[in-house]
């Protein structure tokens, strides 16, 4: 016990060190305890609000981690996933890409619970940021201290999803590209890849690898372990779009190293899980991982640090965004200020005053002419 806490406290240790040392580069000004002044609570009432949901659900922590790394795939860490389509503009939530995307639900409740304490303070992005990461603290992984100060972006559009996001299929090149674009490197998609440790995948979506359909082939994927394949077939019957099974059936509830161990093994459940062998530094990470029986201190340690660069792409803050009054919706225009109301308002309430004052002395000289 004593020596799983003090592996622990080095951890701690290590991911705070790590922290600071990226604060002066943090996109947009990010600052750790952005609310220290304005919401002290903030914080604390995420985690209270997380613990009660993940208490009642734990299966909510993986897509609450997928929730956030889409955000910040696409337009940055802005909370343009969580605004609603309307009659003029299809949003991101709405992309084919992102149609099995969940967890919205979990960032109003939680913002709700923010706007009774400090009205108006905390935004959907940084909301959203602080759930994920807590995500990763209540399944077991290691707590992260987090930048914030993130504001919310007005644009959501589902075209941008496509641009943005790796495709279900991408091969490894693709993907190790699409993280180039946002300054994060092969180790981060190896590492963030490990995010996949919790959470589940629709059938839909790991059905070419099942039932053939991958790159025009007909047949399974063959670089999926085959008795593994037999397991998937008896869970996911062809054309099943609703079901949804683990990506790590080992510990599906637990943020642990697990994952590279499945995937070392071919059985990483995503292609893009599989992927990961076919690039030597990506496939280095999964192995030194995968051999790594003792202890997940050495990925905890990564996963902080990739996690702290994802958590900074395209970041608004300095009234570069706004803070939504609800999560879904842009905030409605502020009134027009018309200088020339305001003047004669000024003039209305000066008269008002001068008459206030003047009205004993004008009553003064009245009655004293009687």
């Amino acid at each position: 016990m004593a020596t799983a806490a003090a592996r622990a406290a080095v951890v701690v240790v290590t991911v705070v060190t790590m922290v600071v040392s990226v604060l002066p580069g943090a996109e947009g000004h990010l600052q750790m305890g952005a609310y220290n002044k304005t919401c002290p609570q903030a914080e604390e009432i995420v985690l209270k609000e997380m613990s009660a949901i993940l208490g009642k659900t734990p299966d909510l922590a993986g897509p609450v981690l997928r929730l956030f790394s889409v955000d910040c795939f696409v337009g940055g860490c802005e909370g343009s996933i969580l605004l609603d389509s309307t009659p003029n503009n299809t949003a991101e939530k709405d992309s084919p890409l992102n149609k099995g995307v969940r967890g919205y639900e979990v960032v109003d409740a939680i913002k709700a619970k923010l706007d009774e304490a400090c009205p108006g303070v905390v935004s959907c992005a940084d909301t959203l940021a602080l759930a994920a990461r807590d995500s990763i603290r209540l399944s077991k992984g290691p707590f992260i201290p987090l930048l914030t100060g993130r504001e919310d972006g007005n644009r959501s559009v589902a075209a941008d999803v496509a641009a943005n996001t790796p495709a279900p299929g991408a091969n490894i090149t693709d993907l190790i590209a699409q993280f180039a674009k946002l300054n994060l490197t092969a180790k981060d998609l190896a590492v963030l890849s490990g995010a996949h440790t919790i959470g589940k995948a629709r059938c839909s979506t790991i059905s070419p690898r099942l039932y053939g359909g991958q790159n025009g082939s007909s047949s399974s994927d063959p670089t999926l372990d085959g008795n593994y394949t037999t397991t998937l077939r008896g869970q996911c019957k062809p054309g099943d779009e609703s079901k949804m099974v683990d990506l790590d059936p080992t510990t599906p509830t637990t943020f642990d190293g697990d994952y590279y161990k499945l995937v070392a093994g071919n059985r990483g459940l995503l292609s893009t899980d599989a992927a990961l062998l076919l690039d030597p530094a990506t496939k280095a990470y999964v192995s030194s991982q995968a051999n790594n029986a003792t202890s997940d201190d050495g990925f905890f340690a990564d996963f902080a640090v990739s996690f702290l660069a994802m958590s900074k792409i395209g970041a608004l803050t300095h009234h570069k965004g706004e803070i939504r009054n609800v999560c879904s919706k842009v905030n409605p225009p502020s009134p027009p200020h018309n200088s020339n109301n305001a003047a004669a308002r000024t003039y209305l309430n000066g008269g008002l005053l001068l008459l206030t004052l003047a009205a004993p002395l004008l009553l003064g000289f009245l009655f004293v002419g009687l």
